[in-house]
């Protein structure tokens, strides 16, 4: 059994947190929701205007506003460069608020979360290539199957692109975070690192359950994501790796190969992949790659890759 106790957990061992695991859970929602809405004021305020409007429109023409068409509506205009751009930096919210709140509310040090200065650019460098290889492995492997098409796109629109870029290195980091630093970590100060890995990873994907396509494969891709990003991390003892892993993902699936973040549509991208499949199980649906099982055997070579990583490891020695 490899070594699943590493030094960011024992670290969490010193805070004031409850043993209580439906406590820990309680609490963590609670400084989630915070999270959300520190981080939509901003582009609500920019998008309300719109969202009101298109609703209009679609009340005039006799429209229910049911809750997936008010969904929809408000997805379609947040998927504006501006909007969503602004969007993703807005993020950074979620990293601050839970730096905070573990440093003050749970008393623990920001080394339990992961953060550290050890090799941190060489593991970030090292996550970034880990995250370009999954994703293009899914990415092209569904175009290889014949399951997509891609093409280049014209009329590039670099600049957005470059600031997306930045966004989702961000974006990325925030959610690595909240749902590994804080929650995972709290975790594994209090119990099994199994449950510590395994409830974040379920609290991970259920944190997507609105989006558009969600389903039965898309929550167990989510969660094995969860439990890769989790592994990654007690492998290399700190964040960094685990947060390159998550932006690099995110930004060539949407911003590179073009394909639909989580079910939030399409923005401005270096190359556009269509499918050419109708099968969900192939395609993802309306949720995007993720959700299809070229992802669910990606995400279990790569857990299967970490655990053997794992196991080979010597007790306490970090990168």
């Amino acid at each position: 059994m490899p070594e699943l106790k590493p030094k960011m957990f024992r670290e969490s061992e010193k805070s004031s947190v409850s043993e209580n695991l439906i406590a820990n859970i309680v609490s963590f929602v609670l400084i989630m929701a915070i999270i959300l809405v520190a981080e939509s004021v901003i582009p609500w305020i920019m998008a309300r205007d719109r969202v009101y409007e298109r609703l209009e429109e679609m009340k005039n023409a006799g429209s229910s506003l049911s809750f997936s068409e008010i969904r929809d509506a408000t997805v379609s205009i947040s998927m504006e460069s501006k909007i969503f751009i602004v969007m993703l930096f807005c993020t950074a919210f979620g990293t601050i608020i839970s730096m905070l709140y573990c440093r003050y509310g749970e008393a623990r040090p920001l080394r339990s979360m992961g953060v550290t200065k050890h090799k941190a650019g060489l593991h970030y460098a090292q996550g970034a290539l880990v995250g370009a290889v999954l994703m293009s492995t899914i990415a092209l492997g569904s175009v290889i199957c014949r399951v997509s098409d891609i093409s280049l796109c014209k009329d590039i629109g670099f600049g957005v692109i470059f600031l997306t870029l930045l966004g989702f290195l961000v974006q990325g980091m925030s959610e690595e975070f909240i749902f590994r630093g804080f929650f995972m970590n709290t975790l594994g100060g209090r119990h099994h690192p199994f449950v510590a890995i395994g409830v974040s990873a379920v609290a991970f994907s259920l944190a997507h359950v609105l989006n558009p396509g969600y389903g039965v494969l898309v929550f167990i891709n989510l969660t094995m994501f969860g439990v890769f990003a989790g592994l990654y991390m007690i492998a290399f003892d700190d964040i960094w790796g685990a947060c390159a892993i998550h932006s690099v993902w995110n930004f060539l699936q949407g911003s590179f190969y073009g394909i639909s973040v989580s079910g939030s549509g399409m923005n401005e991208s270096v190359f556009r992949t269509t499918a050419r499949s109708s099968s969900k199980l192939l395609t993802g649906g309306a949720f995007g790659i993720e959700g299809s099982i070229f992802t669910t055997v990606v995400l279990a070579a790569g857990i299967a890759a970490v655990w053997w990583r794992l196991s080979k490891a010597p007790a306490d020695k970090t990168e």
